[in-house]
């Protein structure tokens, strides 16, 4: 199986990208993770002096040991020790103050290929249709389940490039309250419809569903990355039970100092997802890596108002981690580049020819506009490079879409 590196820059950013992102090209070399000092160094979860713990800056850059945090629980500078999943999950969701509970939604801080061009969900769209022609007619109406749904706007997109006349249940799942405004055939909903045959499209979703860390110790056992609302860290207990073996099968330690995003509950997360459908496809779209080339010091990064910032689980920005795509596969899976899938499914960034120019310029300016925003969708080192994971309901309607995964098991 081919293994391409996710590229400069990914669609987590607004505006320019800067070459910088988690986990990337150089990650044999630490990537951008060298910046963010492991914390192994001392006895392992014994760090009852603040002078002992890391910080980083809100806006980048290290603090200096000591430094004071936000809130406070009494006998810490900067609140409570979590796991950076227990972390994550209130700072992204709890209630109130959750990041993704926010009026703004994920759109008001970065871009993903929905916000980039009208030509992704048109694409999902197409998908849909060439799904939906090979279910059982009897069950009424392909559902389109948008898991990750942000504010609607992949649903909605693809509502209004599909061909005139095709029904449809709709369901956008998401935390956050119903926007305004919205199409009224739009099921919104917080967990997925059980037992529905149709596409469900899950596009950067698992990079949120809250992880672990853990950082391989001096003494070369993994341990729990603990952290503070500020950012603080210091190693906890030892990984053990279905974590421990979720590292041995997929993430191996790598000596100390290096550290591995515990995939495990995405893993859980996708397989309830994929197993709502009673027939039909699943697919998730996501930044990635896979098995023989996992990023030494992990992928965690935090983006707020368009920037990549240091990851820091105040309710404060976007926490977000590349996917061990290859765990998260079962039977019949297959893996494409987002590059692949979408030109596969008519996308494509040539450009109209010149004679159009005088013929019908109008015509042109919406062909080469089209061609641009497809180029963006497609390239290399960008867009392109994202995995979509394809996976069929039931497990024998595998169709061509890519390489097939070898399905490892449950560790």
């Amino acid at each position: 199986m081919t293994d391409e590196s996710p590229g400069q820059g990914h669609d987590r950013r607004m505006g320019e990208q800067t070459g910088r992102r988690p986990g990337g090209p150089d990650a044999g070399d630490g990537g951008d993770r060298r910046e963010r000092k492991p914390v192994s160094g001392g006895e392992a979860g014994c760090h009852p002096e603040d002078s002992d713990v890391r910080h980083v800056a809100p806006e980048g850059g290290a603090v200096a040991p000591g430094a004071g945090g936000r809130g406070g629980t009494p006998g810490t500078a900067g609140g409570e020790w979590l796991t950076w999943r227990e972390a994550t999950e209130r700072a992204l969701y709890g209630d109130p103050g959750g990041f993704y509970l926010r009026p703004e939604g994920p759109a008001g801080h970065f871009r993903t290929s929905v916000h980039a061009s009208p030509l992704f969900a048109a694409a999902v769209a197409r998908l849909l249709v060439s799904t939906a022609a090979g279910l059982d007619p009897a069950a009424g109406p392909p559902a389109f389940v948008d898991l990750g749904a942000g504010r609607g706007e992949l649903v909605s997109g693809v509502l209004a490039a599909l061909p005139e006349g095709f029904a449809v249940r709709a369901y956008a799942v998401e935390l956050a309250p119903r926007p305004a405004g919205l199409d009224p055939r739009i099921v919104w909903t917080a967990t997925p419809p059980e037992g529905v045959s149709g596409l469900l499209f899950a596009n950067e979703w698992l990079d949120n569903v809250p992880v672990d860390i853990a950082e391989t110790g001096d003494d070369g056992i993994p341990r729990l990355v603990l952290v503070r609302a500020d950012g603080g860290e210091r190693l906890g207990p030892p990984v053990d039970g279905p974590d421990a073996a979720w590292l041995n099968r997929w993430w191996p330690p790598d000596g100390p100092g290096t550290r591995a995003e515990i995939g495990r509950p995405r893993d859980e997360a996708w397989a309830a997802a994929v197993g709502t459908l009673r027939a039909g496809l699943a697919v998730a779209v996501d930044y990635g890596h896979l098995a023989g080339a996992r990023p030494p010091y992990g992928t965690l990064t935090g983006f707020r108002g368009g920037r990549e910032v240091p990851p820091v689980p105040d309710g404060t920005c976007d926490l977000t981690s590349h996917v061990a795509l290859d765990a998260c596969a079962l039977p019949g899976a297959r893996l494409t580049t987002q590059r692949e899938a979408l030109a596969e499914l008519g996308v494509t960034a040539a450009r109209p020819p010149l004679a159009l120019a005088s013929s019908n310029p109008g015509a042109y300016l919406r062909a080469l506009s089209a061609a641009g925003e497809a180029g963006e969708l497609l390239a290399r080192g960008g867009l392109g490079d994202f995995r979509w994971l394809w996976q069929p309901v039931p497990p024998e309607r595998a169709g061509e879409h890519g390489e097939p995964v070898e399905y490892g098991g449950r560790y």
